[in-house]
């Protein structure tokens, strides 16, 4: 299972924060020791590690230190991250996933970002974090994963901002992009000026 997403930048600044379990501590704290575990790795270091010090901070209450269940019963808790130029992209999970297989679904991520956002960069993360989420969405739900094509992941995407577009522009008929968004660029003026104006003969 995916128990968090996390992306940050080099300075350690949290720029997208996603959890599928419970976080039993602060969030900040947990961010701030996953970015003390990577960034103090060599370069030259495969990108995942163990690290069993984070069952503290997701594990259910509980789960971890207990004598009665086995050590087996729960996984050991991995990192697995890639560096893009200044942002990290991390994955938490438990032994249950492939760590090969979450470095290509990151890199889905990445190409997902990228086609949305022409080149992904931090400042598209801070400006457009909802949107950032969105795709996270379409990939991983409730720590599983869902899609991987690059594709599919664009189409459902583009399809979603298309419906809020055509809702915005039914919801606001003065807005000049209804025309656009609808495909009728020419007389989108006319009309919303045309409802205005059959609005105000009412009031009267």
């Amino acid at each position: 299972m995916i128990h968090a997403v996390l992306i940050f930048n080099t300075s350690g600044v949290p720029r997208l924060t996603e959890f599928y379990t419970p976080v039993q501590q602060s969030a900040q704290t947990l961010v701030q020791k996953i970015f003390a575990l990577i960034s103090a790795r060599p370069a030259g270091l495969c990108n995942f590690l163990d690290a069993p010090e984070l069952e503290a901070h997701l594990a259910p209450k509980g789960s971890v230190n207990d004598a009665s269940m086995p050590r087996s019963d729960y996984e050991r808790w991995r990192v697995v991250y890639r560096n893009y130029a200044t942002l990290y992209f991390v994955f938490v999970v438990d032994g249950a996933e492939s760590e090969l297989g979450i470095l290509d679904l990151i890199q889905v991520f990445v190409e997902s970002l990228d086609r949305a956002f022409e080149n992904v960069c931090e400042l598209d993360l801070v400006f457009h974090f909802d949107e950032a989420h969105h795709i996270l969405s379409e990939i991983i739900q409730g720590g599983l994963v869902l899609e991987t094509s690059v594709e599919e992941i664009h189409n459902s995407v583009q399809a979603a901002a298309k419906a809020r577009q055509e809702s915005y522009a039914s919801a606001n008929p003065l807005s000049l992009s209804s025309g656009a968004v609808l495909g009728q660029r020419s007389g989108s003026l006319g009309t919303s000026l045309g409802w205005l104006t059959g609005r105000l003969g009412v009031i009267r």
